[in-house]
């Protein structure tokens, strides 16, 4: 083991503190030794926080990234607008082939390309926000997004022909992806530890409700066989904008992001707007802004750069890897598979508006399994519920796979498909879906957040692309025509990444962001990540470089003391 990643033991508790290397580099630092006592008080309050306390002393906080969340709303809705407009006569009309019987249809290839075209989109979307975000900050970055939506949105719903709504969708694309990685990390950044989970999760919730108000819309569109029957639900769009604008307009940028960038005063006037210092006297938002500057300071001293590059050096590798798999895991998991419960309900017999009916009562039925997350994370953690949901859905993924060996043309069969699905869905919203959005913000360092996210999404895009195509030939008569049996496929992969993740995920609950550092540095095992104890400050109060380079010179040294 290096020196530097050394480990004291207490009984048969592991304890780590800062690297004597970190420690020398921040004794230096201009920021680091004058904060270090505020730092050590702004972490031990943290962690004495109680939930109540944390929602009354961060109310508006919480009202924020609450209120900035609103545009995955915005997202949701649109994710599955144009896949449920393939069903829409008028849109066929529009945009489809004539086939032989006088109906009209759209081409399998012009389908994928119109379902990914937002996707690829985003790729660019999501690259391009990484470096706006660093420049600008996150106000900045999502009012462009935004200014950029209200312009895009005229083409698909002026759109002439099936070409020019493709560019529509992948020009949309591209400030979703803005939206996909700072909603999340804005509302980790601006939270104290014990609301991250909460606040992160949230937006998986925006998902749901962006998706329960876009099939809502659309059901009311079936009765209609006009052009207005698709331009509606697009048109519909440009009211999202309103809100958001406004929220942004007013909204206090992230006090981490201004640490980053030099600004202390105006990382303490940001923190000042987002909590309320009268609740609870004890509070000192200058200790919580030392606090970052310390995190910041310690990162620092570990990995200097903010590119793309340092994503993928030092242990800063490991959280890459970790965030991209974990935010991956939510597609090779099986959940493009649930999306077609309403597909086998047909197949038992249900008509199309109570198939839609039933897509409708899946996604409230995920709205209720994110509530449910928040009160089970804080029972399990992060890791164990990650894991479980995990298990649970290969045995069910499994038991859809045996019913699909049964004839098609057992109703019975294909209702049990049907259900299991929704079970399924339920499953994936109270553990995958949401907790993943803790994660991939939580693990990352401070310093390169947004851009290890941004590497974690665009991972997601890449391999939800390459779902898009499998799924649809599993299940399609024409194609593979695997049916319900793509059950086991996909249990098998959710198997594979639930293996992954007992040997590769850590836990982050109840950790500072500068915990979460030291251990990372110290190179501690995931399954050993919620039992180590961390000595955030030890020797930083006293650090000289003439103690340090004392320390550094012993076998397995490392700047040790425990904090008053």
């Amino acid at each position: 083991m290096s020196p530097l990643a050394a480990h004291s033991h207490t009984g048969d508790i592991a304890t780590v503190s800062v690297p004597v290397d970190t420690a020398r580099k921040m004794s230096v630092a201009p920021h680091a030794n004058d904060t270090t006592a505020d730092a050590a008080n702004a972490a031990a309050m943290e962690h004495q926080m109680t939930l109540r306390q944390a929602l009354v002393v961060y109310r508006k906080a919480v009202f924020w990234s609450l209120a900035l969340a609103t545009c995955i709303i915005m997202e949701g809705f649109d994710l599955i607008l144009i896949g449920n407009l393939f069903g829409f006569p008028a849109f066929k009309r529009k945009f489809g082939v004539l086939q032989p019987d006088g109906t009209y249809e759209l081409t399998a290839a012009w389908q994928t390309g119109l379902s990914n075209g937002t996707l690829v989109g985003q790729i660019f979307g999501l690259f391009i926000a990484g470096y706006l975000c660093d420049r600008f900050g996150f106000r900045k970055t999502m009012g462009g997004g935004i200014s950029l939506i209200v312009i895009f949105i005229f083409i698909p719903f002026f759109a002439p022909n099936i070409e020019v709504l493709l560019v529509g969708q992948i020009l949309l694309g591209m400030p979703f992806g803005v939206f996909q990685t700072l909603a999340c990390t804005y509302a980790s950044d601006v939270c104290p530890t014990v609301l991250r989970a909460y606040l992160t999760t949230y937006t998986n919730l925006c998902w749901v409700i962006g998706q329960i108000i876009s099939s809502g819309v659309l059901k009311a569109m079936l009765s209609r066989d006009d052009d207005w029957a698709y331009r509606i639900p697009f048109a519909l769009q440009w009211f999202w904008p309103i809100p958001i604008a406004v929220f942004l307009l007013f909204a206090p940028e992230s006090p981490y992001w201004y640490v980053r960038k030099g600004r202390i005063e105006d990382a303490k006037r940001s923190l000042q707007r987002l909590t309320d210092k009268k609740t609870l006297p004890d509070f000192d938002s200058d200790a919580v802004v030392a606090m970052m500057i310390y995190t910041n300071e310690m990162e620092k001293a570990a990995s200097a750069g903010t590119t793309y590059k340092d994503c993928f050096t030092g242990t800063d590798l490991r959280r890459t890897e970790i965030v991209c798999i974990v935010w991956a895991v939510q597609t090779l998991c099986g959940s493009t598979f649930m999306g077609y419960s309403s597909y086998f309900y047909q197949q038992a017999g249900l008509d199309v508006s109570n198939a839609f009916t039933m897509t409708l009562a899946q996604f409230c039925l995920g709205g209720v399994g994110t509530l449910f997350s928040w009160v089970l994370m804080g029972w399990f953690g992060r890791r164990t519920l990650y894991l479980g949901g995990q298990v649970a859905m290969t045995l069910l993924l499994l038991v859809i796979g045996f019913l699909g060996i049964i004839s098609r043309e057992n109703t019975g069969a294909q209702w049990a498909i049907g259900s299991m699905l929704l079970i399924f869905t339920f499953v994936y919203d109270c553990t995958v879906g949401p907790v993943c959005y803790a994660l991939v913000t939580e693990l990352t360092s401070t310093r390169l957040k947004v851009k290890t996210v941004v590497l974690a999404r665009n991972l997601y895009n890449v391999v939800g692309i390459i779902t898009n195509i499998l799924t649809p030939l599993m299940l399609n008569p024409t194609a593979w025509n695997w049916g319900a049996k793509a059950g086991f496929f996909w249990a098998g992969m959710c198997a594979l990444c639930a293996v992954w993740t007992y040997f590769r995920l850590p836990e982050p609950k109840g950790r500072t962001y500068a915990e979460l550092d030291i251990l990372f540095e110290s190179k501690v095992s995931a399954r050993k990540f919620k039992a180590t104890e961390v000595n955030e400050f030890a020797h930083a109060s006293s650090l000289n470089l003439e103690k340090v380079s004392t320390e550094n010179s012993k076998p397995e040294g490392r700047a040790h003391v425990e904090m008053a």
